[in-house]
């Protein structure tokens, strides 16, 4: 499955590249999201809980991030285990462009899915991993813009 989209950020560039790699950040706007730890300076361990139809898991992951290009871009990598739900992986490229005060990022994403989630039908997984998606980037554009609002003012 592939999904990709974009978000248009009132920040900085370096502002957005700090809170992308910020794991508190990340933490408050991953849909699901139980904990999240940076176990080096490229991995991060974390646990979400998900309910995608009528499937709902506790997922254990590793992140990892590579083609690390700051401020500009990198690829992001997970990979989920939820027990007898199954498992989720997949990779997104990761692009920040200025535009004036703005930032635009950019998304593309490979998903896959297996065991009782699979079963689903890739209408509904698709459909829920746009939905998680678009959730996350509309979360850390709040994030982002409620922290670079903030700063200013201080």
């Amino acid at each position: 499955m592939h999904i990709e989209g974009e978000e248009r950020i009132p920040a900085p560039r370096e502002i957005v590249w700090a809170a992308l790699n910020d794991t508190e950040t990340l933490r408050q706007c991953i849909p699901g999201c139980q904990s999240l730890e940076q176990s080096s300076p490229t991995e991060l361990v974390a646990t979400v809980r998900l309910k995608i139809g009528p499937v709902s898991a506790t997922f254990n992951g590793e992140i990892s991030l590579s083609n690390i290009n700051p401020p500009e871009s990198y690829t992001i990598s997970g990979e989920g285990k939820g027990g007898i739900a199954g498992f989720g992986k997949g990779a997104a490229d990761v692009f920040l462009v200025e535009e004036g005060p703005e930032t635009v990022l950019r998304y593309s994403a490979q998903a896959q899915v297996g065991g009782k989630l699979a079963q689903l039908g890739s209408r509904l997984v698709e459909s829920s991993s746009r939905k998680l998606a678009q959730q996350f980037f509309a979360d850390f554009n709040a994030a982002v813009t409620a922290g670079s609002s903030s700063e200013g003012t201080g």
